[in-house]
């Protein structure tokens, strides 16, 4: 549904975004994993057409036309096919979630029963139907990200751009997010997802790229990740006051060298995630 070949794009002497390449299947979340700075918004907003590459190209492909491959996004018949949930809020807090919405549907050009149909479809995605007419600048952060998300989702685009959809809310409303974004893979919607926490990515995304200084290092699954990058299980034993630690990838045969007791020993067994998968990438946390 999305195809991203060796786009770059620079900011004077600053490299932002270096020879990126991936595609984005249909009925699949695609998360760009790495640290604030490692040029997916950047990426994003070239995929929406708000920058143009200074090389590469993108290209979108409809389910309407089969395998033929769509103008990139700067043709807005093709930008149809996108829904863009940006990191910094698009939504005007002294109008009700309802006039947002009903806003943003008449920029999209609907009117009348069409109108009203994707404005209470969308309230319902949100789950605010119950506050619709309450000003935006009363509703927590959580429930404003879920209505710029729903703003993203008025037209029902094949494609969805999610920038970093989580930041400044809350693990009860963050749940309820990553809910509403599985749903909406499970739909057939293709999705990018961008995050800095690697226990969403591990969580939903369907493939991950890893991503750092505007270039991609690794992708796959989490599972194949975790297989070539991940590196060692973290194992610990406590035994009558004596801590026996080491990383290793074969637990199993570490506590029966040990001669683990089960029932007296305290043990902690920490698998490769994510987070490890960068540093043996990088030799840096996601959080430097």
């Amino acid at each position: 549904m999305l195809s991203i070949q060796n786009i770059s794009k620079s900011f004077a002497d600053f490299t932002a975004v270096k020879n990126l390449s991936f595609d984005v299947r249909k009925g699949e979340i695609y998360g760009l994993l790495g640290p604030n700075g490692a040029g997916k918004t950047t990426t994003l907003s070239m995929i929406a057409g708000l920058l143009v590459p200074d090389s590469g190209s993108i290209r979108l492909a409809s389910s309407s036309s089969g395998d033929e491959m769509a103008s990139d996004p700067m043709d807005p018949v093709a930008r149809l096919q996108l829904g863009l949930a940006p990191q910094s809020l698009a939504l005007y807090e002294t109008l009700t979630a309802r006039q947002n919405l009903r806003f943003f549907a008449q920029m999209l050009g609907y009117s009348g029963d069409e109108l009203s149909h994707a404005v209470a479809e969308a309230l319902e995605l949100a789950e605010l139907s119950d506050r619709a007419d309450e000003p935006v600048s009363q509703f927590s952060g959580g429930m404003k990200r879920r209505l710029n998300l729903a703003v993203a989702m008025l037209h029902r685009p094949e494609n969805l751009l999610l920038d970093e959809p989580t930041v400044g809310v809350d693990p009860q409303s963050r749940n309820a997010l990553l809910d509403s974004i599985m749903a909406l893979r499970d739909a057939g919607h293709s999705i990018i997802y961008t995050t800095h926490y690697m226990e969403e990515a591990q969580k939903i995304c369907d493939r991950v790229g890893i991503m750092d200084h505007g270039q991609l290092l690794a992708e796959g699954t989490v599972a194949e990740l975790l297989h070539r990058y991940g590196g060692e299980y973290h194992i610990r034993l406590e035994r009558q006051g004596q801590v026996l630690e080491t990383q290793h990838q074969n637990p199993v045969q570490v506590l029966n060298d040990w001669g683990f007791e089960p029932d007296s020993d305290l043990l902690s067994i920490n698998p490769p995630n994510l987070e490890s998968v960068f540093l043996n990438l990088t030799g840096r946390t996601l959080r430097d």
